[in-house]
């Protein structure tokens, strides 16, 4: 049952408030909200990516609805790492206020700088690595280095007045990192000894037992999977897990075979990991997606996005026959990570529709091709003995991560009344070590529709799931035969849109430019004709919403 919603009080000076407004009860959207006499401080500021449920919807945001008129009072924005569920909302924050600073570590701020350039965004950024302390107004920070599945993540000790908060963000105990780079357990130790107040840790694994296996491990699965394969091989990964990445890039080269990045995002973040060193790329194995098509199949690697089965991402549109790789018999699809929770029947037709033209697909079901970045119960349990806190706030987790992760807590000593099972919203005060829950907000989600930030409404969804999921475009246009001409329309109507119907007066001119264009060169028929205004549309929609409705002309020859 949800938290009832109810306001907090006023803050009380020298007490910390903690609002997660993001990252409970789902595997996305990550952002928590520190508050101190007067001043606030963001760590993350992450994506949730939409499900079946949200139908031409790109991207989910958090509700800032709390801050959104105080950014004055923002005094940084600590991002823990790369990836798009900790990183992927900066940018629409930043566009509230440009100066914000954010703080992180070299390839994260690397990562997010790219992603802000395509919004015309320079940020103010502050470099930081492990064992750096920064003031930021009355917050003194220390940041932990932690091991994830994407190189430079940080855990951020956090002293106020009110006392000392651990945040490891995304982290595992990989004893055997591919970087060498692993948790600080002495520091964790040392931050103990000093007093935990408040603990907030990574819950995604927390209900599996055991210990997450190394990265290393999967490597020479990769190696026996691509050495093997007949044909081309397609491997489908997170465009930020660089460790994966440079696994296939080794098992390539070891097997005579060049690497072809696929994917605007793949592209882009891998470049920045090659150009600060994060990705060493062996001698000649890298080849543009254009030249890799003139080698032979069995000399080919191509390394995608989409192994979430997001319906725009390559994979997904290889399986609807919709790119230029044509997938065939007997080529290997790798889908190198492991299941969002959510994403499953989505991931699962996309397997399916690979299959069915004939290709191999492994992936973590079939084969050992990846481990997850999370800690599982018997290292968050290491943790727990490690720092012995007093308060425990479990995030970044569905429902039953986060009770989970709560059990676990109390197994090592904590007490029940001390571990907090919180909701996007819960809002916590923390004053000489005593936390309390004082509020619930009533959040809600912010949807991103191509341009448009937060005009879609849940109502506007349940239209689209019914239109067909993406909506129904009706275009009546009456023409003359020989010329193309014109002479009623084209009468557009819409329905499962948010915009106003003003919106297509930008296609419409388009739609009589294209018949005429079509007339000129010899089409005839209204079937023809239809199908001009089909793709006209289309195009047009597509480029300007990044929507594919159902579009149904009708064209009547006069």
């Amino acid at each position: 049952m949800p938290n009832a919603v109810f306001d907090p009080p006023a803050l009380e000076p020298g007490t910390l408030r903690v609002i997660p407004i993001g990252g409970l009860g789902e595997i996305g959207r990550n952002m928590t909200i520190y508050e101190i006499d007067g001043k606030i401080l963001i760590v993350d500021c992450g994506v949730l990516f939409p499900e079946e449920q949200h139908p031409g919807v790109d991207l989910i945001l958090p509700d800032i609805s709390p801050i959104r008129d105080r950014l004055d009072d923002v005094v940084g924005v600590v991002l823990t790492h790369g990836h798009e569920d900790h990183i992927g909302a900066v940018p629409y924050l930043l566009r509230l206020k440009q100066d914000i600073p954010l703080i992180g570590s070299g390839l994260t701020l690397a990562l997010i700088e790219a992603k802000l350039k395509e919004h015309r965004i320079k940020p103010y950024t502050l470099q930081v690595r492990e064992g750096q302390h920064e003031d930021l107004g009355p917050f003194a920070l220390e940041f932990v280095a932690v091991n994830h599945s994407i190189p430079d993540a940080l855990a951020v000790s956090i002293v106020t007045k009110a006392g000392r908060v651990l945040h490891t963000g995304d982290f595992k105990m990989d004893q055997l990192p591919l970087d060498d780079r692993i948790t600080d357990l002495r520091a964790f130790a040392r931050l103990g000894e000093e007093g935990v107040d408040l603990f907030l840790p990574d819950s995604t694994n927390a209900d599996v037992p055991g210990f997450t296996p190394t990265e290393r491990s999967i490597g020479p699965v990769l190696d026996a999977v691509i050495g093997k394969a007949p044909r081309r091989v397609i491997v489908a990964s997170f465009s930020s897990h660089v460790h994966r990445v440079q696994q296939v890039l080794d098992a390539a080269h070891a097997h005579g075979r060049r690497v072809a990045f696929i994917g605007r995002s793949m592209v882009r973040n891998m470049g920045i990991a090659a150009d600060l060193g994060y990705l060493k790329v062996p001698e000649g194995v890298l080849i543009d997606s254009k030249q890799a098509a003139n080698l032979p199949d069995n000399r080919i690697v191509y390394m995608s996005t989409g192994s979430q089965g997001e319906p725009m991402a390559v994979l997904s549109r290889m399986a609807n026959m919709e790119h230029q790789i044509e997938i065939g018999k007997d080529d290997t699809v790798i889908l190198a990570s492991s299941l969002i929770p959510g994403n499953e029947n989505a991931v699962y037709r996309v397997i399916n529709g690979l299959t069915k033209l004939g290709a191999n697909v492994v992936h973590k079901s079939n084969a050992k091709v990846h481990v997850s970045g999370h800690a599982s119960a018997g290292e968050l349990l290491y943790v727990y003995n490690i720092l012995k806190p007093k308060n425990v706030l479990p995030v970044h987790g569905e429902y039953r991560h986060l009770q989970a992760n709560r059990d676990l807590a109390v197994q090592t000593g904590v007490r029940e009344e001390n571990t907090f099972i919180a909701e996007d919203g819960t809002v916590l005060d923390m004053r000489a070590g005593h936390v309390s829950v004082v509020g619930q907000l009533d959040l809600g989600y912010i949807y991103v529709d191509g341009s448009t930030v937060g005009g879609i409404t849940d109502a506007d969804l349940k239209d689209r799931r019914i239109l067909s999921e993406e909506g129904f475009i009706s275009i009546f246009v009456v023409v003359e035969a020989q010329t193309g001409k014109v002479i009623v329309g084209p009468e557009i109507q819409a329905r499962g849109f948010a915009e106003e119907e003003s919106v297509f007066d930008a296609v419409k001119p388009q739609v009589i430019r294209a018949l005429a264009e079509a007339a000129a060169n010899g089409t005839r028929d209204s079937h023809a004709f239809s199908q001009v205004v089909r793709r006209t549309v289309g195009r047009w929609v597509n480029s300007s919403h990044r929507r594919r409705p159902m579009i149904i002309p009708v064209v009547i020859e006069a």
